[in-house]
């Protein structure tokens, strides 16, 4: 008789998956993305359920500096605003700062860098002495300069972009409720584009860095050999190869620059009132602390368990994506 034997043989798993499954085991990274979920949900889907919450910009005199209670969940501020629409407001504003300024410092970092890092030589040296010259620059005195100064383009651009939602033919009142909206986000572009073009040094230097490992590897001078474009090398070779840690760090600039924001805000140089972010908040209610305690409380939360989580997220990633450095 004759004997078949079977020979089982194990799949193999991804990078990506095995970086998911070690995050999973990472509980306080899961209970970071937990709490991220909560909050930013909350800040971005409830305002936009009609009737739900207050208008945050709403005053009710009689009704200033009350604790909270079932009517106002976060209780008043000195003109009688509810405090838990202010905050959730205000965490659209400051999530937006840090998601576009980030997204826009992070594609500039990863173009400068990545091609400093593959042409080398006297391309490499000029553009990373470009960026040691912009590091010894003063960087919270130039993005209050650059942001002033093109700080005049926001009123065309609110305009245009109200047109543009509401409609040429719609009432004023449409265009009023547009413009509650819009007006927020279009005086900030202004910041956006200050914070951004100054933002990106670092991760011009971890990707120049990258770029500069993954070049010697075998397979790139395969790549070479088989006639490949530079731009299909760097773009679809050695760029894929290095998302691990742009990731991480996107995740560590993310809080950064949400709390540069509230810096900003917190010195009157950032949101415009009556429209609110988290920092404009903690200013607020740093000035009012004695009066109205919980007009500092439940921002300065909500400010706090964001960065903390964002942080404990970066401190996951890089370790599920680099198991060297991995406590495990």
């Amino acid at each position: 008789m004759s004997q078949t034997s079977t020979i089982s043989v194990e799949k193999g798993a991804s990078l990506w998956a095995d970086a998911a499954h070690r995050l999973r085991r990472n509980h306080a990274a899961t209970a970071a993305v937990f709490v991220l979920a909560i909050i930013f949900l909350s800040c971005l889907v409830l305002p936009s359920i009609d009737g739900l919450i207050q208008d945050p910009n709403a005053q009710a005199l009689p009704k200033k500096n009350q604790s909270p209670s079932g009517e106002h969940w976060f209780g008043t501020d000195h003109l009688g605003r509810d405090i838990f629409s202010r905050v959730l407001y205000g965490g659209r504003i400051s999530i937006a700062v840090g998601l576009i300024t980030t997204f826009v410092s992070v594609t500039i970092g990863i173009c400068w860098g990545a091609i400093a890092g593959y042409l080398r030589g006297f391309v490499d040296d000029l553009m990373m002495r470009i960026v040691d010259i912009l590091y010894a620059m003063p960087f919270l005195i130039v993005v209050i300069l650059l942001g002033k100064s093109i700080e005049p383009m926001t009123t065309d651009l609110t305009n245009n972009t109200v047109d543009l939602f509401a409609g040429a033919d719609s009432s004023v009142a449409e265009q009023n409720a547009t413009r509650t909206w819009v007006e927020p986000i279009t005086t900030l572009v202004p910041l956006f584009i200050a914070i951004g073009a100054l933002s990106w040094l670092t991760v011009s230097r971890i990707v120049r860095s990258q770029v500069q490992n993954i070049a010697r590897q075998d397979f790139i001078e395969a790549a070479r050999s088989l006639g490949l474009s530079h731009f299909t090398i760097l773009f679809k070779h050695i760029l894929p190869n290095s998302l691990g840690p742009i990731i991480v760090y996107t995740t560590l600039t993310i809080p950064g620059i949400m709390l540069f924001e509230a810096t900003l805000s917190f010195l009157g140089l950032g949101v415009r009132p009556p429209n609110s972010s988290w920092g404009i908040l903690i200013e607020e209610g740093a000035n009012r602390m004695t009066a109205n305690p919980w007009l500092l409380f439940f921002p300065s939360l909500f400010f706090a368990a964001t960065l903390f989580a964002l942080n404990f997220l970066g401190d996951g990633l890089r370790d599920a994506l680099d198991p060297k450095s991995s406590k495990d």
